[in-house]
């Protein structure tokens, strides 16, 4: 019997409890149709017996305080809302029960921006983690110590897991009934509640608009020629020239600033705009391509997947609707 402990953090969002604990559940009555006994042991546990979210539209009532758990094998921390430097502040209860149940043997697991949870334990230190996209710059600012993986749906590293944003978290969830049951029955919770098994990435998903929350006022200037000059072939050296900087001062501080190399930047925002084309026009590939500054047709669908994990043509069959 595996015991799977699902904390309900103060200002926790309702379906990632929920969800798992069905998902669970369901696995427990998959194998109970085999003739198989019950895997899971699940439990929700609070900080305190009742706990109020979401403006107090919802109300869990826990199974046990934390205080109440002497054991436990995975613990599952779901994304938190709002304000996450106060979400945190509201949690800080929960960070040495964490700490303790790691160093006795527990797992842990964090949804979606459950991360924040997670990662201010000091556990993912030099370590890698997903969370959501839209969190990542905010991410990067609190745990500048953590690897923070933005495409990928699942990390795991040492009985730490972490899942990308939203709904991608029923991606970490069937990959660890995988893991404590089997491939069979992985597929049949998939099947059951209708999530792709196997998404690997959350590119897709991903809307870059520019990190230019910094005070950097050269790199700022070089960030906007790049995004009013699509069409234009720029250089490193041009941007470098341009913003009076050295090439190898422009790379350092834009890095510095951004989390991007000047390059990584320039495609992105290239990417971006081609994807947004895709969605709203009935433009062709090559088209956009023009649009965005690429003349070479293989580097743009080379550039185009990298960084969306799709094809264009898969990208505007799925995005495109007449």
């Amino acid at each position: 019997m595996k015991k799977v402990s699902i904390i309900v953090p103060e200002t926790a969002v309702i379906e990632a409890v929920a969800d798992p604990h069905y998902l669970f559940r369901a696995v427990n009555q998959f194998l109970k149709q085999q003739s198989k006994e019950k895997l899971f042991d699940i439990e929700v546990v609070g900080l305190k017996k009742h706990i109020e979210l979401e403006n107090n539209l919802y109300t869990v009532n826990v199974d046990r305080t934390i205080d109440e758990v002497s054991e436990t094998d995975l613990i599952i921390i779901p994304a938190i809302s709002g304000d996450f430097g106060k979400a945190i502040e509201k949690n800080l209860e929960y960070i040495p029960w964490l700490i303790n149940h790691y160093e006795n043997g527990a797992e842990l697991a964090s949804l979606c921006v459950g991360s924040f949870l997670l990662a201010s334990t000091g556990l993912l230190s030099s370590k890698k983690c997903s969370s959501h996209w839209v969190s990542a710059n905010q991410f990067r600012a609190f745990f500048p110590d953590v690897e923070l993986v933005d495409y990928t749906i699942i990390t795991e590293e040492n009985g730490i897991y972490s899942s990308g944003g939203a709904n991608s978290y029923w991606a970490l969830l069937l990959y660890l009934v995988e893991k404590y049951t089997n491939r069979d029955t992985a597929i049949l919770a998939a099947k059951f509640f209708a999530i792709d098994i196997d998404r690997d990435n959350q590119s897709r998903f991903m809307m870059f608009e520019g990190q230019k929350n910094h005070d950097d006022n050269q790199v700022l200037e070089v960030q906007n020629i790049i995004e009013s000059n699509l069409k234009d072939r720029i250089t490193v050296s041009d941007l470098a020239e341009k913003s009076s900087l050295s090439r190898r001062s422009l790379e350092r501080r834009f890095k510095k600033a951004t989390n991007n190399t000047v390059l990584e930047y320039i495609q992105r925002i290239k990417i971006e705009a081609a994807k947004r084309s895709f969605e709203l026009s009935s433009k062709n590939i090559t088209e956009v391509m023009y649009d965005v500054g690429y003349s070479d047709d293989k580097a743009f669908r080379t550039t185009f997947k990298k960084i969306t994990g799709m094809t264009p043509i898969e990208y505007r069959s799925k995005y495109y609707k007449n």
